[in-house]
């Protein structure tokens, strides 16, 4: 779908629809075409049929002429009803198919563009309000392609016609119907009016309370641990209330538009009905000549009234159809607003390749078969050659300055360095800056001011996907899959084999528990693996981590959520992964990186400490409070 913001997002949804589908739509609007002509069609066969049957004609025709007439007009009438069926089965029909095609492509372009959104939106937007887009905003485009716009094709050319076929039976008649016409349409901008604002309105209210409830959901078990619920309660009715009262008043309005405008219909016919029996007197009478107006035949008077009736029935329709319009205006802006996200930039061009050293000892690419090494492809615009740097995890940061939002920093001059097989942890209090620099050697933010430099190449330069497949992370919040734990294992490396999975979680120490399982490696885990213990979703998360193989590992508290006794079972299988590897540890438990090569204490992101575990306590500063407990990280 085009970036085009100035456009307005209802007809920004419809243009693209009509542009991905343009032959359903186009046999869509003919099929709308034959079926507004044939239930137009019906009122002019049964007012020749009426005038068939007057005296004056049977005296004229005779009686077999006049059957024969009626005959053939009853068929014109039947062909008419069956060749409008058939437009408006053939149009719903095309319209189904095409505009659920276009909503599962619609899908599709959400979740892929949100797949390249950065984290930053993420850390904006709840995510139960982004749910909301896809469940309750998309649902109001479907309802919008699918059913309002043929409704309103359908309704706008059959009154259009309705309204020429009107003047030319009888300005009199259709003068009465435009005042009729014209009392509706201010009814129904009016009501309407006040309908829309509030759907709207509730359009946004359901994504907010969403959110509230995914929150709730997340966090259920502190809410328990506090004895939060009766406030959760009162703060959700809070929610709902405000909710309660804006659909309130949509449904209000929207109830009231549809009787309403049904009874001005009534009265409307009603009054042709009697004006228009009065003007067939006037000509019985001869009344008409005296005054000098020609008035209608008793046919034109029978197909009048149908013709009102399919008339404010349209327009009935249409104004039904308004609250599904408002509807979608907040869904159709919603989910453009996500489209309109700017995805996440990468204007990378060093990428990760492998590789293996030819006769001469240079690096060379080659297919996987022969590989023995990874290289990063590095393509030179200036002289038009490219040059391959060993993968090894070499990583150097040069006076780093980041904030999340650029009048608040958070790390100021950072400068460090990772030489390949290091083990560099950090330590600080919360907010020191400690996951913020794993987050920029990510690249999930960019920094400000400084450089990072991986294997000697500036990262900016590094494209994203290559970089990232180059990096292990274990979290202490793990994140498994629906699916079975081989799944999970490989999602570190799709294309990786069920034994180089059962490799990396041998080496992680969690084969054992994963084959006393009773479907060992094929347990379905769900709702993030609850049927594990902390320990054994920390063991899973290392294995999915070295399957790939990385050279490079970041272990963000990956051992502070769980007990001493699995702790050292997690820490095993870590120092397993971390062999040979370059190593970034954050930990809360000191005792975890006394073996780090360098240890970096921060505060309020600035490195006031470095040194090794030894070195720092000789120092006597920060560390050797921490480490001896005279203060707490926290």
């Amino acid at each position: 779908m085009p970036n085009t913001k100035k456009r307005s997002p209802l007809l920004r949804i419809i243009k693209d629809y009509i542009k991905k589908h343009p032959l359903a739509f186009a046999v869509s609007a003919i099929c709308v075409l034959i079926s507004a002509v044939g239930n137009i069609a019906a009122p002019l066969t049964l007012s020749n049929i009426t005038d068939l049957v007057s005296a004056s004609n049977l005296a004229t025709m005779g009686t077999e002429a006049v059957r024969s007439a009626i005959i053939s007009s009853v068929l014109i009438l039947a062909g008419c009803y069956i060749i409008a069926l058939i437009g408006m089965f053939t149009y719903s029909q095309v319209t189904a198919v095409a505009g659920q095609k276009y909503m599962d492509d619609l899908r599709k372009d959400i979740f892929t563009h949100m797949e390249d959104l950065p984290i930053s939106y993420f850390d904006k937007n709840d995510k139960g309000d982004i749910m909301s887009i896809y469940i309750n905003d998309v649902d109001t485009v479907r309802q919008l392609i699918i059913q309002s716009l043929n409704t309103i094709m359908i309704c706008a050319f059959t009154s259009l016609v309705s309204f020429v076929l009107m003047i030319l039976s009888s300005v009199y008649l259709w003068l009465i119907v435009i005042v009729g016409a014209i009392i509706m349409l201010l009814v129904t901008r009016h009501v309407g009016g006040h309908s829309s604002r509030n759907f709207i309105k509730q359009q946004q209210m359901i994504g907010g309370q969403e959110g509230f409830i995914e929150e709730m959901m997340v966090g259920l078990k502190v809410i328990k641990s506090f004895c939060h619920e009766e406030e959760s309660k009162a703060s959700f009715d809070q929610i709902n209330n405000k909710l309660q009262d804006v659909s309130y008043k949509a449904n209000s309005y929207a109830n009231i538009l549809m009787p309403i405008l049904g009874n001005i219909g009534n009265l409307l016919y009603v009054l042709v009905a009697i004006v228009g029996c009065l003007f067939f007197y006037f000509r019985v009478t001869n009344l008409s000549v005296l005054y000098g107006m020609d008035i209608l035949s008793l046919g034109v008077i029978v197909s009048f009234l149908p013709m009102i009736r399919q008339f404010t029935a349209n327009v009935s329709e249409v104004a039904n159809q308004i609250n599904s319009i408002a509807l979608a205006i907040g869904g159709c802006s919603r989910v453009c607003s996500l489209l309109d996200e700017t995805p996440e930039v990468d204007n990378g061009y060093v990428t990760l390749v492998r590789a293996k050293y030819d006769e001469k000892h240079n690096i060379v690419e080659c297919d996987e078969k022969e590989q023995t090494i990874w290289a990063w492809k590095h393509p030179h615009s200036a002289t038009h050659d490219v040059t391959y740097t060993l993968l090894q995890g070499d990583i150097r940061m040069f006076n780093v300055d980041f904030g999340y939002v650029p009048d608040k920093i958070v790390l100021h001059d950072v400068s460090l360095y990772a030489k390949p097989g290091q083990k560099v942890a950090f330590v600080g209090a919360t907010g020191a800056g400690k996951t913020t620099i794993t987050n920029l050697l990510n690249r999930f933010y960019d920094i400000a001011d400084g450089k990072i430099r991986y294997d000697g190449i500036n990262i900016n330069k590094i494209k994203k996907g290559d970089l990232r497949n180059s990096l292990g992370m274990v979290l202490q919040d793990t994140s498994l899959f629906t699916g079975t734990i081989m799944d999970n294992i490989r999602y570190g490396k799709l294309n990786a084999t069920d034994e180089e999975c059962i490799a990396a979680a041998k080496l992680a120490n969690a084969d054992s528990f994963i084959t006393r399982l009773p479907q060992g490696y094929n347990t379905m885990l769900t709702n993030d693996g609850a049927n594990l213990s902390q320990g054994q979703r920390q063991l899973l998360s290392i294995a999915r981590a070295a399957v790939n193989n990385p050279p490079v590992l970041i272990l963000d508290e990956a051992t502070s959520s769980i007990d001493t006794r699995t702790e050292k079972i997690v820490t095993e299988g870590m120092d397993n992964l971390m062999k040979g590897r370059t190593v970034f540890v954050i930990a809360h438990r000191l005792s975890t990186i006394r073996n780090s090569n360098v240890i970096i204490v921060l505060d309020h992101g600035k490195i006031i400490e470095r040194g090794t575990h030894e070195d720092l306590l000789d120092q006597k500063g920060v560390y050797y409070q921490l480490y001896t407990g005279a203060f707490e990280l926290e």
